[in-house]
């Protein structure tokens, strides 16, 4: 199944897509956890000003 996603991400004239994992600490335990967001190439900067 992953491949078929990963097939229509990389279709010729389509959006290309980036991927952004960022660390988010939590408040409770001070543990870090990942989020991963698949995001357009033109909009990375601003979700990692977020």
């Amino acid at each position: 199944m992953a491949k078929k996603v990963v097939a229509t991400l990389k279709k010729e004239g389509g959006v290309t897509y980036a991927k952004v994992i960022r660390a988010v600490k939590s408040e409770k335990t001070g543990a870090y956890s990942f989020k991963e967001e698949m995001v357009p190439a033109t909009m990375v900067q601003e979700t990692l000003k977020k």
